[in-house]
């Protein structure tokens, strides 16, 4: 069997995501799911950060900033959508933040499919190594 980076973390959070998409299934906003999953990751004794900003740069100027919907245990970028479905440009952003972030797993949660549909990513190569 594959071990992943943080795999147990990350199917912890699967386990809280799917709890919550149990109960409340499909149709709600993002902020309702983001609450409820903050309350299974706390019944899981989960330490976790809600809307974390944190900056972007450009070479060595800021440029912007993105709020992280969350992340675990300092290591795991947990971003919910709502969504019809996960598409390629969900990842790529998802990468982005990796990097911005200087972390190197992210999951992808939509909660708007009739099953929880979601995306392990991971960003393979150091974020700050230079080209």
């Amino acid at each position: 069997m594959q071990e992943f980076l943080h795999g147990d973390l990350t199917e912890k959070v699967l386990g809280a995501a799917f709890e919550v998409h149990r109960l409340l299934g499909p149709g709600f906003l993002e902020s309702v799911y983001e609450e409820a999953l903050a309350v299974e990751l706390e019944r899981n004794q989960l330490v976790f950060e809600r809307q974390v900003e944190i900056p972007i740069f450009y070479k060595t100027a800021q440029v912007g900033t993105h709020r992280l919907d969350l992340i675990v245990a300092k290591n795991v970028v947990v971003e919910l959508k709502t969504v019809r479905e996960l598409a390629d440009i969900h990842t790529a952003i998802a990468l982005s933040y990796l990097k911005a972030a200087n972390l190197s797993v992210a999951l992808l949660l939509n909660f708007a499919t009739r099953s929880l549909e979601y995306k392990r990513v991971t960003l393979k190569q150091s974020p700050r190594s230079s080209v």
